[in-house]
């Protein structure tokens, strides 16, 4: 979903790279479902979902979409170096978005270890209200500290639902320890906004669609891009910084 929001400025070269190994979905959620990477002497060549916005997932490499990875740490790590290092994304790439699993494991340290070369503009952590959610969520802002990763912010996923037909709110997930702005207040990260529910984006990602296309007159859809554009004043500054170092 972020991807496709980043994409629909179309002066902007965007890449997704879906490092959940074990369950990748990107494929499906971005209509590129059943295609093939092909490799030549300059490397992988993503798969293009639009003009400006590429794709590479283990997904395309499966005989079978329905396929168990059982693999061990080593595996993965080696797997991913190859996408982080061997992929040609064309002359330019404005920005990649690297979707890792929850949690704090294999996936997050190599891309940590083996991105260090180039450097990473920052971290984008998403999490629910509740605190059952939060929870995991602190674990992961306290690895990005311990990696020196900058947490560009964080978002607030199924934040409340606006009816489509009288436009009513209601908040199914109940912020019970304040949600995630709270969280933000407490810990010093920015806080980029809240995205409210709406089935239809579960749809549009079974469905292969882009979402911001299908119902741009979502409420959720005008959230999500509100976000973006908070992320990439986020992504902006860091690079300021780094200048001014």
């Amino acid at each position: 979903m972020l991807a496709w929001a980043i994409a629909a400025d179309e002066e902007i070269e965007v890449g997704a790279m879906d490092l959940d190994i074990c369950g990748p979905s990107l494929p499906r959620m971005l209509g590129a479902e059943g295609e093939s990477v092909h490799q030549s002497n300059s490397g992988w060549s993503p798969v293009y979902v639009a003009d400006n916005l590429g794709l590479m997932s283990i997904s395309f490499m499966l005989p079978d979409p329905d396929s168990a990875i059982i693999w061990r740490g080593a595996k993965k790590n080696g797997l991913i170096k190859q996408f982080l290092k061997d992929v040609n994304w064309g002359e330019k790439l404005d920005y990649l978005v690297v979707d890792t699993p929850p949690g704090t494991s294999d996936e997050h340290l190599s891309v940590t270890t083996y991105m260090k070369e180039v450097g990473i503009d920052g971290a984008l952590i998403v999490t629910t209200p509740q605190e059952v959610a939060l929870l995991d969520v602190r674990k992961e802002i306290d690895f990005c500290r311990k990696a020196n990763i900058k947490i560009l912010g964080l978002v607030e996923n199924m934040s409340g639902f606006v009816c489509p037909n009288c436009k009513g709110e209601s908040q199914i997930f109940k912020a019970t320890t304040g949600g995630g702005k709270k969280l933000c207040e407490e810990l010093g990260i920015p806080f980029l906004g809240s995205v409210p529910l709406d089935p239809r984006i579960g749809k549009a990602c079974d469905m292969g669609e882009c979402f911001f296309d299908s119902y741009p007159d979502s409420p959720a859809a005008t959230a999500i891009l509100d976000v973006v554009d908070a992320l990439r004043d986020q992504v902006e500054l860091s690079l300021e910084n780094l200048a001014i170092k």
